[in-house]
């Protein structure tokens, strides 16, 4: 019988790794997309359906494994880490370890780094790279405040970065299952020791479910179709099945000038669809939201919080939690007297979000859509 799921929480999870700068960002809209999914995708369909086969593989090179990793805004962040030898950092998403290696190297062997990753073979490859300072923990970021306490930290007074999104090294894995450019298995977790796998969900979940995964987490204005097509297809093993089914979806619903309007000519047509189930497979709204909370709690006072996000889930998730934390006072406006007594707990160091230079981005296409936030914790 298959499982049924009672639909998706606001909070629960997405990356732009493969290209979601096109994904609506205004920093000046505040909420996230909650139109009612009815009011898009109302056009009847043919129930014929048949999925053409894609060649994956024309036009695409793996990437070579001595291929250096590129981090994205690296000088950004580590200016605005403000780094200090002597002090304790935290890169809570370490990766390939390019952002924690010039930490650890610019603060000097007197400073104490901690780099965690959830994703195991990431922390296997650190291992024989970093020096005697760092501390590698095999877990999720959300964790980020009883994983150092069990290791009997509970300050942080240097500074905490977050790299979000998956990494150049995880798409490059067609086993990992995350790249629609590469034919694997639907795996998608970034944790591949523990939680459902991207192929248990497709094929298991309740039409109505998947189609607001796709359309809350992926933006995607054709997701009941999407979904509809994914169920008539069942089972679906791999990510060259989806991205073909997807496809083939969106080609018969997609007008030309449609395409030109809203820049998804240039735009895999899969993208959004991969995106979503990649966030609802590693809750990764609900992880953002937790990691936030606990990274700026253990901060002391004049320690920096800098997160780097690749989309506009994630962007306006961060924004809200900044804007959120630098409040001294949330009482109605036409109250007299303050009464919350809430503090101000921050100070907002980028009122705009920083965004990769066009040299960084003709050097690295995964730099175009990064935006990168700040904060000083106050006393």
């Amino acid at each position: 019988m298959r499982a049924k799921r009672t639909g998706v929480r606001h909070g629960d999870g997405v990356d732009g790794g493969e290209s979601l700068d096109d994904v609506d960002d205004s920093d000046d809209d505040d909420s996230v997309q909650t139109d009612n999914l009815s009011d898009y995708d109302n056009e009847d369909s043919s129930s014929d359906f048949h999925v053409e086969t894609i060649d994956l593989s024309s036009g695409i090179e793996s990437r070579p494994d001595n291929r250096p990793h590129i981090p994205v805004m690296l000088e950004e962040t580590l200016g605005l880490l403000n780094l200090q030898p002597g002090k304790t950092y935290v890169d809570a998403t370490a990766g390939a370890g390019g952002h924690l290696l010039r930490i650890a190297s610019d603060t000097g062997s007197t400073s104490t780094v901690y780099g965690i990753d959830r994703d195991l073979s990431a922390i296997e490859r650190l291992q024989g790279l970093v020096p005697d300072n760092v501390k590698l923990i095999h877990s999720n970021y959300s964790e980020i405040r009883e994983k150092l306490n069990e290791l009997g930290v509970h300050t942080i007074d240097g500074g905490i970065m977050a790299d979000l999104g998956v990494s150049s090294m995880q798409l490059d894995e067609a086993h990992r299952g995350f790249s629609f450019m590469r034919n694997g298995p639907l795996d998608m977790r970034m944790d591949q020791s523990r939680g459902e796998t991207a192929e248990n969900l497709l094929n298991t979940i309740d039409e109505r479910d998947l189609a607001d995964i796709i359309f809350r987490y992926g933006e995607e204005r054709f997701a009941r179709r999407i979904a509809r097509d994914i169920v008539q297809h069942r089972p679906i093993k791999t990510t060259g099945q989806l991205s073909a089914i997807v496809a083939n979806t969106l080609r018969k619903s997609q007008k030309p000038k449609y395409k030109r309007d809203h820049g998804e000519a240039s735009k895999h047509p899969a993208t959004r669809t991969f995106q979503a189930i990649r966030i609802a497979v590693n809750q990764e709204l609900q992880c953002l939201e937790k990691f936030l909370e606990d990274a700026l709690s253990m901060l002391a006072p004049g320690g920096r919080l800098v997160v780097l996000t690749f989309h506009s889930l994630e962007d306006r998730l961060v924004k809200q939690f900044l804007r959120s934390a630098a409040m001294s006072c949330v009482c109605p406006p036409r109250q007299p007297l303050c009464t919350c007594n809430k503090k101000s707990q921050l100070l907002i160091i980028t009122r705009k979000p920083l965004v990769a230079g066009a040299e960084e981005v003709l050097a690295n296409v995964r730099s175009r859509s990064a935006k990168l936030r700040a904060g000083q914790k106050l006393d």
